[in-house]
């Protein structure tokens, strides 16, 4: 296979001077555990959300799961139980589905917009109706690609029939809707800090919210359901209100007793330095993102016969490029395309396929689904996304915009 004359990759993370700061700062400070930089950041990404409190975890995936386990273990929701159904994404990366199975509920799927990739509000309700409204704990809509959902007319079924909302902003750090940033239009939400994203760290994610109390049960479910969630540590001083409070037990320490079941989920200090200087650049990354799905936009415009082209909004974070092909495209097909754009160096990935269809782990939805999610079961098998990010400059995109006409210049897709 002949070299490509360019790479241009799906994602990105370039090391720049504050990077590196930030990093050093961590190991001249002694100590990788979660510290001072969790904190930290913790507080700015909560302040940059519009929420009143962010969790740092280990992961996106991570962030679903706390988040549920701590609607189940809070007593104030007594609806939310397992073998309930949460309704979510058909499309979207595995992880949601996974979180909602692994704490014990059924993901209950609805189709999606075409180019948008939102939940449709309407089937929502037929959903809840059709499974029954004492079966639904939740709904979990995912702002796929960084396009937000009908938050406004999710929340309203949601009060109607007594469900709780959790928000996936994996892909939406700084996508607005209204006016307010996703993330901070749910009971909770969830976001990944994972290396392609719009706001990176390696592997990192967060749960935002309100809601104090689900804050402080999420601390402790997050590090293995221990008694301890203070800040800072005062246990050494004698002054722990903690140790005398638990059983009766002045040589207890609240580290290593556990009130709750739960998982280890903390993340270290080295990134959440690394996202600190991310967010802190996140208005220049949103900006150059937009500037980048803009650009490719106008240089492909001619070949929306063959595809769709995302639609633009400068409210939406894009986290990629997403490409649907078209029914009538004269026999281009997805794997094709794909395969030449690599060929070519142009880096792509499939846009996820729909879950209870698609993705082996559920195949026992299958049935269930089929013919029920036509627009899911169109993408997943048509969508693929190229890079938009900010590390991509104008000779990339114009690479990009060359190879597409050169691939389909002879309308022979073969």
């Amino acid at each position: 296979m002949r070299k490509p004359l360019r790479r241009v990759l799906v994602g990105d993370f370039k090391i720049y001077k504050d990077e590196k700061a930030a990093i050093i700062e961590v190991m001249e400070g002694g100590r990788i555990s979660e510290w001072r930089k969790v904190l930290e950041f913790e507080k700015l990404f909560a302040n940059y959300v519009g929420t009143k409190y962010c969790l740092a975890v280990s992961s996106g995936t991570a962030a679903i799961l706390v988040g549920l386990l701590a609607l189940l273990y809070d007593e104030r929701f007594p609806k939310v139980k397992k073998g309930k159904k949460i309704i979510t994404s058909p499309v979207t990366y595995i992880s949601a589905a996974s979180a909602i199975t692994l704490t014990g509920f059924e993901p209950v799927f609805v189709d999606i917009d075409k180019r948008t990739f939102k939940l449709i509000p309407e089937q929502i309700e037929e959903i809840i109706k059709e499974e029954g409204a004492d079966n639904i704990a939740g709904i979990l809509p995912v702002h796929l690609m960084g396009f937000p959902n009908d938050m406004d007319e999710i929340n309203k079924i949601a009060e109607k029939y007594g469900l709780f909302v959790f928000e996936d902003s994996a892909q939406a750090h700084g996508s607005l809707y209204k006016g307010r940033r996703t993330g901070s239009l749910g009971l909770l939400s969830d976001f990944s800090f994972y290396i392609a994203h719009n706001i990176q760290a390696g592997e990192m994610g967060c749960v935002t919210t309100n809601d104090e109390k689900l804050f402080k049960l999420m601390k402790q479910l997050k590090a293995s359901g221990r008694l301890c969630v203070c800040a800072v540590c005062t246990r050494n001083s004698g002054t722990c209100p903690l140790i005398k409070s638990a059983n009766g037990n002045e040589d207890l320490d609240p580290r290593f007793t556990h009130e709750y079941v739960a998982y280890n989920f903390k993340t270290i200090e080295f990134t959440s330095a690394l996202a600190i200087s991310q967010v802190k650049k996140s208005d220049l990354i949103f900006k150059k993102r937009l500037h980048n799905v803009k650009y490719l936009n106008e240089r492909l415009t001619k070949f929306e016969d063959l595809f769709y082209l995302p639609i633009y909004d400068d409210h939406v974070s894009y986290l990629a490029y997403p490409i649907i092909i078209k029914k009538n495209a004269n026999g281009l097909t997805r794997k094709w395309l794909r395969a030449e754009l690599e060929q070519e160096g142009v880096e792509n990935r499939p846009l996820f396929g729909c879950i209870p269809t698609q993705q082996p782990a559920f195949r026992h939805l299958k049935e269930k689904y089929i013919n029920r999610l036509p627009v899911a079961d169109y993408v997943g098998s048509n969508g693929f996304y190229i890079g938009c990010h900010q590390y991509l400059v104008k000779k990339d995109l114009d690479y990009i915009a060359d190879v597409m006409g050169k691939i389909l210049s002879d309308g022979k897709y073969l």
